[in-house]
């Protein structure tokens, strides 16, 4: 999962826009961003937060510069466990050349000790787009956690997993039916990339990277309906 291989796979896979969503860092989106410029893919950067009820949240920026404030504000509320490489792999920072450059030492996986709310707004605050992460899941997902989705959070969107479930999904939680329901890989793994990609429809100033990525994040901000 380097860069320039998630890069060429998706290129393969023959998609136009990813996002790169470590957990709980976005150190590794420089070097994203040189590896999708290559091939000529729009980057967005972002991350999957795990907020203090132990969510996954997706967040996604306009720009790099958003992503790194961010991604600093979320360090100072990282809870600071020392990582083990022998039981959870090492976490590197690489550049736009697959070298490694750096790692982070402390264990990522954690929780950080920022609510649902806070972190949207924190989010929402540097331009970018928030929304929950695999709601149906057992496990990380806002409904296992808090029962539903808070409307005082603010959220546009909503990612599901599995597209089969989007009708009970709505049926049970009312909400669901004015949002924009999003599926991705959420890949861990290279060969997860591949396969029946999620269409967005945008409206974009330009074909230029910037304005892509911009409407992109404003369609899930809520911004463009």
């Amino acid at each position: 999962m380097t860069p320039n291989n998630i890069a060429g796979m998706a290129m393969l896979g023959g998609l136009s826009v990813i996002a790169l969503t470590d957990h709980n860092t976005s150190k590794n989106c420089p070097a994203f961003f040189e590896a999708c410029r290559r091939l000529g893919i729009v980057p967005i950067p972002g991350m999957e937060l795990t907020t203090a009820e132990d969510i996954h949240m997706v967040c996604l920026f306009p720009t790099l510069e958003a992503a790194l404030e961010f991604d600093e504000f979320v360090d100072k509320n990282r809870m600071k466990i020392k990582n083990r490489p022998d039981i959870f792999g090492e976490q590197l920072i690489m550049n736009g050349d697959d070298e490694v450059i750096g790692k982070i030492e402390d264990l990522l996986i954690p929780a950080t000790d920022l609510d649902i709310i806070t972190a949207a707004r924190e989010v929402f605050s540097r331009g970018g787009a928030a929304y929950p992460a695999h709601i149906e899941k057992p496990a990380s997902s806002i409904i296992a956690m808090l029962g539903d989705i808070p409307p005082e959070a603010g959220f546009f969107a909503a990612e599901v997993k599995n597209r089969e479930k989007i009708p009970e999904l709505c049926q049970n939680y009312p909400i669901l039916k004015n949002m924009i329901l999003v599926t991705d890989s959420d890949s861990h793994e290279l060969d997860g990339l591949v396969g029946e990609p999620c269409e967005l429809d945008i409206s974009a100033d330009s074909d230029s990277e910037e304005d892509i990525r911009r409407a992109v994040v404003s369609k899930l901000r809520g911004e463009c309906r």
